[in-house]
């Protein structure tokens, strides 16, 4: 058989459940609608540390560039490599994630977005008292 001899077969779409629908639209409702502006803008956390890093490694090449000192071993003088340039890593890495803020920035866009609020009253009905309670107690005595 030919695939122009097969019979077509519809295509079948998924339903949808009314009862699903009415409780979604029971638990939220529009309570108006804002205009927001949205941009992106960088982490600063991750700058910080990849300052911190380029800092670290910074120091140990230093470290191992200048000439032993009759006055320090090379321990010590990592230390305070590694104090001035972790500093300044982090501070270079601030600044860098400060530039690309202010220039990301300028690309803003303006969404309108929708403020949804939940109905509790018509979504969950008030629980039935029930003697369930009344039946633990006395299985409980």
């Amino acid at each position: 058989m030919s695939s122009s001899e097969q019979p077509e077969q519809p295509e079948q779409q998924p339903t949808r459940s009314t009862h699903d629908d009415d409780t979604a639209a029971l638990a939220e409702s529009v309570n108006g609608e804002d205009t927001l502006v949205v941009r992106r803008s960088p982490r600063y956390k991750n700058f910080m540390v990849l300052g911190a890093g380029v800092g670290i490694v910074l120091a140990l090449v230093l470290t191992t560039a200048f000439p032993d000192n009759a006055d320090f071993n090379k321990t010590q003088v990592f230390g305070f490599l590694l104090l001035a340039c972790l500093a300044g890593g982090v501070l270079l890495g601030s600044i860098v994630a400060l530039i690309l803020d202010r220039t990301i920035g300028r690309r803003a866009h303006t969404v309108v977005a929708d403020r949804l609020g939940a109905d509790d009253s018509r979504a969950f009905p008030a629980p039935v008292e029930s003697t369930d309670t009344q039946q633990f107690n006395e299985k409980s005595e």
